[in-house]
């Protein structure tokens, strides 16, 4: 008998955490889009790890590295400025004052400023120095937030909103949704999960952001992949084949049923840290399913993902 209850227990958490944000958001006027802080700030030594590095593992954070006496830096500024709260919460922007912030521009090889860098799941990521025009900057961003987005997971906030929508609470969902989520989660807790995965794309490929969708229909593929499985025989083979990528993907999966969360990221990454080509990405492509199932708030999914970062480079 399949044990349900860390799946249980993930949706659960998910949804309190985002029912805090919605809270957050209705006492404070707004919340920022992209989790804890703003979407520009100032970082510092001081809080380099928790400003930049924590928050990496949720949204793209771009640096811009600047100085008083620069003048390119200050033509810059307001463009990326501008461009983040365009973006709205696909990423953040990081200023860090190279003056007074001299260990940080050592550790990053700053050899002039301007110069901007991007962190993605604690991965530091080189983007352009010099103060380049809006049209040049842009493509980078695009290829950044995509990089983000599909090798690592990450996805911000939507596109193309202005930084008032950004901080505005979230609106309800449409009427539709709210009884196709209740006959999906019905069909799901009456062991029904084929109608359950179907349940969920349908609200899916109307609304793809869905947040509470594809937690669903994350825990329903999952029950449905482990659904009948000998768990003897999956343990035995992934044992007896450390090498078997599609041995160990399916053993990740038992893992996580059974509450081993962290047992289930760790055989994943140490798996793709082994392997190349199809085999890496498949095991790269299970493991973000498994951090949709357990969401984006827990903590055990942010240190994965920096763990993640470093396997993939």
């Amino acid at each position: 008998m399949v044990d349900l209850a860390a799946v249980k227990a993930a949706g659960e958490a998910k949804k309190k955490a985002e029912q805090a944000r919605a809270e957050a958001e209705r006492r404070g006027g707004g919340a920022p889009a992209a989790g804890a802080g703003t979407l520009v700030f100032d970082a510092t030594e001081a809080g380099f790890e928790q400003e930049v590095l924590q928050r990496s593992a949720e949204v793209p954070v771009v640096i811009q590295f600047w100085a008083e006496w620069c003048q390119p830096c200050k033509q810059l500024m307001p463009v990326l400025e501008r461009l983040a709260a365009e973006y709205a919460g696909r990423f953040v922007l990081a200023k860090v004052d190279v003056e007074a912030n001299q260990l940080l521009a050592q550790q990053f090889g700053i050899q002039s400023v301007p110069a901007v860098f991007a962190v993605v799941a604690g991965q530091a990521l080189p983007l352009f120095q010099g103060a380049l025009p809006d049209s040049q900057i842009r493509p980078v961003l695009d290829q950044l937030v995509q990089v983000a987005e599909e090798r690592f997971g990450i996805v911000g906030g939507p596109p193309g909103a202005d930084a008032g929508e950004a901080h505005a609470a979230p609106a309800a969902p449409a009427g539709p949704y709210d009884s196709a989520l209740s006959a999906a989660h019905d069909a799901l807790d009456a062991g029904d999960l084929g109608g359950a995965v179907r349940a969920y794309e349908n609200v899916l490929s109307d609304d793809p952001a869905n947040a509470e969708a594809k937690l669903g229909l994350a825990q329903a593929q999952l029950l449905q992949r482990v659904q009948g499985v000998d768990a003897q025989q999956v343990r035995k083979a992934a044992a007896d084949a450390p090498g078997d990528v599609q041995a160990q993907i399916a053993a990740a999966d038992l893992d996580l049923v059974g509450g081993h969360v962290e047992d289930a990221f760790g055989r994943l990454i140490d798996t793709i840290r082994r392997t190349a080509g199809e085999d890496r990405e498949a095991a790269r492509v299970r493991l973000l399913e498994l951090f949709e199932v357990i969401g984006p708030d827990d903590p055990r999914v942010t240190a994965a993902r920096t763990a993640l970062s470093r396997a993939l480079f």
